[in-house]
């Protein structure tokens, strides 16, 4: 692939884990979502970033295990002229079941613009491709997305999608280095539970 320029999406080429935690919320609720949120993460009198991406999901079969091998390449469609991003996520790791927290490694790199013909050549295949659109904010180190689902409605077509739903995405997750788990999951529990609490009452 091509040499590509740095920009606002960091190389990460070490292993990395990922703190997540996943919900949805409804069409009528979002805006009031959003407004906590603007008011509880950093920059409150900023407006949050918003983000238009397209996102392939591609597998590929290992003949050692016969489990496949998925890696997600995503566009930035508001920005076409940033790099493509490229990543990799593992199973979720078997934790404290009492803990609403999904735990899974991660890796994280910049592509240039030919990434998909790449993983073609590789042997990999398309499984299935979405958009989302939304916001994303900060509270310390963790990031929070509230994003629309889209599906295409012809394959490559980004023009051509409809809502999955009538609702949003909400994710809350934090990726750092892996061996910080107990220190981490003490800093996001705090966290989580505000986030909860608004998320409760948005609805």
């Amino acid at each position: 692939m091509e040499p590509i320029a740095t920009s606002r999406r960091n190389f990460n080429f070490a292993p990395q884990q990922e703190f997540l935690m996943q919900g949805s919320i409804m069409d009528t609720s979002c805006e009031v979502l959003l407004h906590r949120l603007r008011g509880l993460c950093d920059n409150a009198d900023e407006n949050p970033e918003a983000f238009h991406d397209y996102e392939m999901v591609f597998q590929i079969r290992k003949w050692s295990t016969g489990t496949p091998l998925v890696l997600r390449a995503r566009q930035a469609l508001d920005h076409p002229e940033m790099p493509w991003h490229l990543r990799y996520i593992g199973q979720p790791e078997i934790g404290d079941k009492n803990r609403a927290t999904m735990i899974r490694s991660c890796i994280d790199v910049d592509t240039s613009s030919n990434v998909v013909q790449f993983l073609n050549e590789l042997g990999f295949r398309l499984d299935y491709e979405f958009v989302l659109k939304g916001f994303m904010f900060r509270k310390g180190r963790m990031k929070v997305t509230v994003a629309k689902v889209c599906r295409l409605l012809q394959q490559n077509n980004t023009d051509s999608i409809e809502p999955v739903s009538q609702s949003y995405l909400v994710e809350l997750s934090v990726v750092a280095p892996t061996g910080q788990l107990a220190y981490i999951i003490s800093d996001l529990h705090a966290h989580l539970i505000m986030l909860v609490e608004y998320l409760t009452l948005a609805e």
